[in-house]
């Protein structure tokens, strides 16, 4: 399938070109930088920009950096660069564990963390990673630069709250001063390129203080702050769990769509949920994967 629509393709060379670009196009423009979506949405004429600014070329959009006790992942990160990066592996494995449930390899080669949560899409897999560890995204205008929660972040399904002469630099990640462990919890109808009937993400930090947050079952992905208010001090038991599943039920909206019906992604969120706790606690013990 071709792109049928005629438009101007620019390649800038620094930020600043890219925001003059931005300034001077404003919503007749879009970013390219992996184009797993954007491309799709082209050929498909979903989406017709009078102008696509490949920003693949800019300095530090492709850097992965860990200073100061904080992560910086550029805009132009791959999810295979997360697979493969010695920084996420050591600092962030759960980053890696959810970068491998992405698509496929031929996407994941492609697909950026930042075009991920840009698309906005109600099943993002790296929106509860993001939010669990309270992740920041940075935005560049020619006027200022923005430092936005991933918690303020989504405004809708598809939707976020990036202004159009706005571009997404990077997302920091500060490194938990306490001992932690994680885990991803991710349903999908088969093995490659499917997005998630519904996710769950759960940091456990050695305080028994836990986060929680979703996907796919709402929509925009969130935090479950009410399990999380239950659950905060409380040692692990089949009782507590169960009690924990009411809560959680409280936080989530599923619908039923051509991947999943209602009442099946919450009979699943409540499976993945008890199976990604009891999972999260064991690794903080040591048990399971580092």
């Amino acid at each position: 399938m071709s792109i049928i629509h005629d438009f101007e393709y620019y390649k800038p060379a620094d930020l600043k070109e890219v925001t003059d670009l931005l300034d001077r196009f404003g919503t007749k423009a879009k970013i390219l930088a992996g184009g797993t979506d954007l491309i799709v949405q082209m050929k498909e004429d979903v989406r017709a920009p009078e102008v696509v600014i490949d920003i693949k070329g800019i300095p530090k959009m492709n850097e992965i950096l860990l200073e100061d006790n904080t992560l910086f992942i550029g805009a132009c990160v791959t999810f295979s660069e997360l697979i493969e990066s010695e920084i996420i592996k050591k600092y962030f494995p759960l980053i890696k564990e959810m970068s491998e449930t992405v698509a496929s390899v031929a996407i994941r080669n492609r697909a950026t963390l930042v075009g991920n949560i840009c698309s906005a899409v109600p099943s993002a897999d790296s929106a509860p990673i993001l939010l669990v560890y309270d992740a920041d995204i940075i935005t560049k205008s020619s006027s200022k630069e923005r430092t936005i929660s991933i918690n303020d972040w989504f405004a809708g399904p598809k939707k976020t709250v990036l202004l159009p002469e706005e571009l997404v630099t990077g997302i920091t990640i500060p490194l938990p001063d306490k001992k932690h462990a994680g885990c991803y919890e991710k349903l999908g109808r088969y093995s490659g390129e499917d997005l998630a009937q519904a996710g769950v993400c759960i940091l456990v930090f050695e305080d028994l203080h836990y986060k929680v947050a979703f996907c796919a079952v709402g929509p925009v992905p969130k935090r479950a702050y009410r399990v999380e208010k239950f659950l905060k001090s409380k040692e692990i038991s089949e009782k507590i769990i169960e009690e924990a599943k009411q809560y959680l039920l409280k936080e989530i909206s599923p619908i039923s769509d051509i991947r999943a019906t209602e009442e099946y992604r919450t009979h699943m969120m409540g499976v993945m949920f008890e199976r990604g706790l009891k999972k999260a606690v064991s690794r903080l013990h040591g048990g399971g994967n580092a």
